[in-house]
C-alpha cells in the first residue's frame, strides 16, 4: 500500500509521478510484455505461419471447386455462399467462424497498436505518458486508450472501404520499411543486443515480394496509393513540432507536464524501470539514454532552495 499511494500522490519534490517497478520478479513485470521471448516468439511464428498458410490455401481450393467463376464473382462474401450452398441449414457456421476470426484479428491488432505507440513513446517521439504502464496490471492503458480514440476517430467516415484501401496500403508500406530497417541496423550496427537473430535470407526474400505488391499497386490504384501517402505525410510537421523541436514555450511544456500527471492519475500508470539483467560492458549508449526517464521536469523554487548547502 505504502508503494501504490507513492505512486498515486507523486513524488514530494515534483510535480511528475516518478517512475515505478512492477511487482514481481520475473522481466516481464518490468515492461508489460509476455515472459520468455527468445523461445516462445520464434515459436509462436514457425507453427502459425503455416498453419495459416495451410487453412487459407486449402479454403481456396474448397471455394474454387465448389463454385463457379460466376458465382465467385457476383458474391460479395465468398465464404458464406459456400456455406449455403454446401452446408444447407448448417450455413450459419460461416457467418458465425468469419465474425470469430474478424474478433481474433482485431484483438491482435488492438496489442500491436498500442504496442507501437508505447514503443514511440519511449524513443521520444510520442508524449511520455503513452509509454507509462499500469502499476499493478502491467498494461500501457493510456496507449490503448489512444488507440481507441484514433479507431473511433476513422469510424466517421462513410466509405469503409476507401479506408480499408487507404489504412491497407499505408500499414503494408511501413511493413516493408520495417523489414529494410532491421537488414541496413545488421549491417550498419552488427554488435548490438539481438535477443531473436534469422537469417537474413528471410527479410530479403520478404522484400522483394513486397516491392513487387507495392509497385503493383502503385500501377493499379495511383490515386488511392497517392491519398494515402498523403495522408501519412500529415505526420511530417508534427515531427517537427513536437520531435525535431527542442526549445518549445515554456506555456507548452507546463501544459505537456500538467496533462501527464492528469493522465497518470486517472489510469493510475507510471514510467516503467528497464530490466537490469545486462552488464555494463553490453550496455550501449543508446540503451542507457532509452533508460532515463523521457522527461525531467525543472525543479520548482521550493526544491531548488532546499538543494543548496547553507553557510
Amino acid at each position: 500500500m505504502g508503494q501504490l499511494f507513492q505512486c498515486a500522490m507523486g513524488h514530494p519534490g515534483s510535480r511528475h509521478l516518478h517512475s515505478w517497478e512492477a511487482p514481481g520478479s520475473s522481466p516481464d513485470h518490468h515492461h508489460g510484455d509476455g515472459a520468455d521471448l527468445q523461445r516462445n516468439l520464434p515459436r509462436a511464428i514457425y507453427i502459425s505461419i503455416p498453419l495459416v498458410t495451410f487453412v487459407y490455401v486449402f479454403a481456396n481450393i474448397a471455394y474454387v471447386t465448389a463454385m463457379s467463376p460466376q458465382e465467385l464473382l457476383a458474391s460479395n462474401a465468398v465464404a458464406v455462399t459456400f456455406g449455403e450452398k454446401l452446408l444447407g441449414i448448417m450455413a450459419w457456421i460461416m457467418p458465425i467462424s468469419v465474425a470469430l476470426s474478424t474478433f481474433g484479428g482485431v484483438n491482435g491488432s488492438l496489442f500491436t497498436s498500442s504496442r507501437l505507440f508505447f514503443a514511440g513513446a519511449r524513443e521520444g517521439h510520442l508524449p511520455i505518458v503513452l509509454a507509462m504502464i499500469h502499476v499493478k496490471r502491467c498494461t500501457p492503458i493510456p496507449a490503448l486508450l489512444f488507440t481507441c480514440i484514433s479507431t473511433l476517430l476513422m469510424l466517421v467516415t462513410s466509405d469503409m472501404y476507401t479506408l480499408i484501401n487507404y489504412v491497407g496500403f499505408i500499414n503494408y508500406l511501413f511493413y516493408g520499411v520495417t523489414i529494410a530497417g532491421q537488414i541496413v541496423l545488421r549491417w550498419k550496427k552488427p554488435d548490438i543486443p539481438r535477443p531473436i537473430k534469422i537469417s537474413l535470407f528471410f527479410p530479403i526474400i520478404y522484400l522483394l515480394f513486397w516491392a513487387f505488391l507495392l509497385v503493383f499497386s502503385l500501377w493499379s490504384e495511383p490515386v488511392v496509393c497517392g491519398i494515402g501517402l498523403a495522408i501519412m505525410l500529415t505526420g511530417v510537421p508534427v515531427y517537427f513540432l513536437g520531435v525535431y523541436w527542442q526549445h518549445k514555450p515554456k506555456c507548452f511544456s507546463d501544459f505537456i507536464e500538467l496533462l501527464t500527471l492528469v493522465s497518470q492519475k486517472m489510469c493510475v500508470v507510471v514510467y516503467p524501470k528497464v530490466e537490469g539483467g545486462l552488464r555494463a560492458e553490453e550496455m550501449t549508449e543508446e540503451m542507457e539514454e532509452q533508460q532515463q526517464p523521457m522527461y525531467s521536469p525543472t525543479p520548482s523554487k521550493e526544491q531548488g532552495s532546499e538543494d543548496q548547502p547553507q553557510a
